[in-house]
């Protein structure tokens, strides 16, 4: 089993989608990448989401979310870390 502070061992390019789970085997990535600047509205868990605006291309944000929305998502080239 790894630890959270571990690195991530596997990516996997995110289709935005309002419904659509990021969770594997139960859970949810360990980061985000984005490949290109924009608007990124992450949901976690029953939580409302959340608007990260103007994320620029080559962030690596250190989140967990349980979705990345198509709406209000502008940003590109997402990739979730696990």
């Amino acid at each position: 089993m790894t630890e959270r502070s571990d690195p991530s061992q596997k990516a996997v390019a995110v289709t935005k989608s309002d419904s659509t789970s990021l969770l594997l085997n139960g859970q949810p990535p360990r980061a985000i990448y984005v490949a290109g600047t924009g608007n990124l509205n992450l949901k976690f868990g029953d939580a409302p989401p959340v608007l990260f605006t103007t994320v620029q291309a080559g962030s690596v944000l250190p989140v967990r979310p349980t979705l990345v929305m198509s709406t209000s998502t502008a940003a590109t080239g997402i990739v979730a870390l696990y």
